[in-house]
Parts: C-alpha cells; sequence; structure tokens
C-alpha cells in the first residue's frame, strides 16, 4: 500500500464507521513524520482493516487510459504539465460544439499532482484534478483580456495555451503578450476556456469576472483530461516558451 492511497482509503473508512453507529469512547495521538520509511515497513495491522476499502478504491483508480512520452509537472511560469493541461481546456470546450477557445487558461495551484511517464491511470488524473471544477467558456472584450494577461504576470505565470506567448518581468510585470501570434485587439471579443472557480476571479484572476457571456460545459475538469487521454492515446507536453521571464 502506498501513501497516495491512505487518505481516500481512510475516508472510506471512517464514513462506514459513521453509517454503523460507532461512537469515540477515547483516543490518543502521537506525531507521526510521514516519510518513504513509511512504505517501507507497513503496518499488517492497518493493511487488514483497510484491505476491503484499498480494493474498491483501486476499482476506481486502477484503470488505465492511455500513455504519456514524458512525466511532468507543474510549476511556475511555464511547466510539460501547465502546458498540456490548458491545451486540453481548449479542446475540451469543444464539448458543446463551440468553437476551439482562443486560448486556454488552468491554475498552477489546481494542478496537484505529477503526471507519470508511462501508463496513466484514471487514478493520476484524480490526484492532479482532485478538485470538483466544471469547465467553461468565456467570451472577453479585448481589453480585459490584456487585464487577464496582467494578472497572469502579476503571479509569476500560469497554465496557458499554445497560442499564448507572454513576456514578464521577474517581478510580476507584463511586458508583451500575444494570442494567436497577434497582439491583443481591444475592441475585439476573445473566447477563454477555463474552470469555473477561476471564472468567478478566484486565483487572483480578477479579470474573468468582467466576462461577457459565459458558456457553462457542464463537464468537470478532471473528466475533460480523462476523455482527452482516452481519444488520443498517447500524450505529450514540452516547453515553448509561453511564458518567459526577462
Amino acid at each position: 500500500m502506498t501513501r497516495k492511497w491512505t487518505f481516500l482509503m481512510f475516508a472510506l473508512f471512517f464514513s462506514s464507521l459513521q453509517a454503523q453507529d460507532y461512537k469515540v469512547r477515547s483516543f490518543c495521538w502521537e506525531r507521526i513524520e510521514v516519510t518513504s520509511e513509511l512504505d517501507a515497513t507497513p503496518s499488517e495491522v492497518a493493511a487488514n482493516v483497510v484491505a476491503p476499502y484499498k480494493a474498491s478504491v483501486d476499482s476506481i483508480m486502477a484503470p488505465p487510459l492511455g500513455l504519456s512520452r514524458v512525466a511532468m509537472n507543474a510549476k511556475r511560469p511555464e511547466s510539460l504539465l501547465s502546458n498540456w493541461a490548458a491545451d486540453v481546456m481548449v479542446e475540451g470546450g469543444t464539448a458543446t460544439g463551440l468553437e476551439p477557445a482562443d486560448m486556454g487558461l488552468i491554475n498552477i495551484g489546481g494542478l496537484r499532482n505529477n503526471m507519470p511517464e508511462g501508463i496513466v491511470r484514471r487514478g493520476d488524473v484524480m490526484l492532479i484534478s482532485p478538485f470538483e471544477n466544471y469547465m467553461v467558456v468565456l467570451e472577453m472584450k479585448g481589453s480585459d483580456l490584456l487585464e487577464l494577461m496582467k494578472d497572469i504576470a502579476a503571479v509569476k505565470g500560469e497554465g496557458v495555451s499554445s497560442s499564448v506567448r507572454m513576456e514578464i518581468t521577474a517581478d510580476g510585470k507584463l511586458l508583451s503578450c500575444t494570442v494567436g501570434g497577434k497582439e491583443i485587439d481591444p475592441h475585439r471579443t476573445y473566447t477563454v476556456a477555463t474552470i469555473d472557480y477561476l471564472a468567478e476571479g478566484n486565483d487572483k484572476m480578477h479579470s474573468l469576472k468582467k466576462a461577457v457571456k459565459r458558456h457553462d460545459i457542464g463537464i468537470l475538469a478532471r473528466d475533460i483530461m480523462m476523455e482527452y487521454i482516452i481519444k488520443h492515446r498517447v500524450i505529450d507536453s514540452k516547453l515553448e516558451g509561453r511564458i518567459i521571464v526577462k
């Protein structure tokens, strides 16, 4: 049993205790440092307790979806995982018949685990995107999109799709940006494929609240990611200079 299943198994375990109306009579605690040593010497008693719940969790988490050519992580200003996820947002935004968005956006903080190289399982994607975030496509004025780019620069980078190129300073100022190879036209309307959490202005993406229209796709971001992997079978990512710090 590895540590990444522990939380889910114990959540199921304690839920079952509540369902059976158990009551706590006493408890004690001690601080245990969570390191790889715990995996090297697993508790047989604990393993026996969680075994039936582990089987249930494994049935959900273990099915393979496809392959990844590279291991991917998420970090600022640009990373393999955030590049991939932002591109997935663009394709996912077409699920209800909309045209591909001008750009995709995903927050680094919302990508909670790494993508493994090789076989990608359902559980890997659930760990990457564990939140109940739904896909949306926003229509924004060009002037507000430029403000969004400033918001992204201020946090020193988020996941943006391949259509975006930005240059920012080390202290979070926007120097230049293009979308689709062109400077942003303040009078044009642009579309942004993202998640509802960001659309509400969270993670300092304040400008997204100025969208003139919102299309709710009604599909969880992680389900969009899973469907993308199943469809393409093999996924890949590379660093392209989407966000450069000068």
